[in-house]
């Protein structure tokens, strides 16, 4: 554990220092600020190097501050000689843009790989990514987890009907494996359609919900149109 070094952005502090408490080591000494003019300062206040870094950095809201945030702390660690720089990201931003929709869209969550590969990592570790296929986007190891255990443990107690929704047809897959897992528990999608980013429109229901408990299982939240649209009434 010498060589172990913990390090951690402003996007989630609280989760990094859980994470060193558990393992019962000290938090890396990193002092990330911004200057005046709001571009961000790193200054890594301890050596690592030939460590094994672990750069814990969620890309959230505000995504685009929080990713330079990433990209500025990867360049210190890689210039600080760290042996090796495994970032954990449990949110990866721009990952719902990761095709090419319309003509002339970018597919921004492999731009991100980019980015992150060339700022120094080694190695990411992500959770529950909005496709599987980001995973393809890096040449470095990626280690995808999936909070799906976590869920089945919570709800597995449930002695009623469960039905486990879909918001949309692109989830089918992530609610199908979730419904496998619990007992007796049914499918159902809904017929969605996007006109625009943000806004959705809820047509119907495929599957049967009447007189079960739902769980409208979605990898991500943004407006919460759908969730509040979903005609369960």
């Amino acid at each position: 554990m010498d060589k172990l070094r913990i390090l951690s952005g402003n996007a989630n502090r609280g989760l990094a220092e859980r994470i060193c408490t558990y393992l019962d080591v000290g938090m890396g000494k990193a002092n990330v600020t911004s200057f005046s003019d709001g571009e961000i300062q790193v200054e890594i206040d301890e050596s690592v190097r030939g460590m094994d870094t672990f750069l814990i950095q969620p890309t959230c809201p505000p995504v685009n501050q929080n990713l330079m945030e990433l990209l500025i702390m990867l360049d210190a660690l890689k210039r600080a000689s760290v042996a090796r720089v495994n970032v954990v990201i449990p949110y990866y931003g721009y990952g719902r843009q990761d095709r090419k929709v319309t003509p002339r869209a970018p597919i921004s969550a492999r731009l991100v790989a980019d980015l992150i590969e060339v700022a120094g990592a080694t190695r990411v570790l992500a959770m529950d990514l909005h496709v599987g296929q980001i995973q393809g986007f890096f040449s470095i190891p990626v280690d995808h987890l999936y909070a799906l255990p976590v869920q089945l443990e919570y709800f597995k107690h449930l002695d009623e009907q469960v039905v486990v929704v879909s918001p949309d047809a692109g989830g089918v897959e992530r609610a199908r494996e979730f419904a496998k897992r619990l007992k007796n528990a049914s499918l159902a999608i809904i017929d969605k359609r996007r006109e625009r980013a943000n806004v959705s429109k809820v047509m119907h229901i495929v599957g049967d919900v009447k007189g079960k408990v739902v769980i409208l299982l979605d990898d991500m939240i943004d407006t919460g149109g759908t969730i509040v649209q979903a005609p369960f009434n």
